[in-house]
């Protein structure tokens, strides 16, 4: 008697667990809120970001180079000594 009350509630105990999961597995997502009512400033922005995406931007154009490789070489040298001058100007050490 003992043994039969043990499978009995050993099968009850089961069918709930079972029941229990197909409930769980059948339960319908939760509906998503509403859409919230639009920002007003949003569509300043889009105008703004249309406004600046139309501008057009003008970017500079490097100067050709030299003809003459001296010419060239002499403004590299130019240049490189100035910066070696401002460096040892701001440099206390030197």
């Amino acid at each position: 008697m003992r043994r039969l009350f043990a499978w009995l509630a050993g099968l009850a105990g089961g069918a709930a667990a079972a029941e229990a999961l197909r409930r769980r597995h059948a339960r319908p997502a939760p509906a998503p809120p509403p859409p919230a009512a639009p920002d007003p400033r949003a569509e300043e922005l889009r105008a703004k970001l249309a406004e600046t995406a139309a501008v057009t931007v003008e970017e500079p154009q490097p100067e050709p180079p030299p003809d003459d490789p001296e010419e060239r070489r002499r403004r590299v040298h130019e240049s490189g000594r100035s910066a070696l001058d401002e460096i040892r100007r701001t440099d206390p050490s030197r």
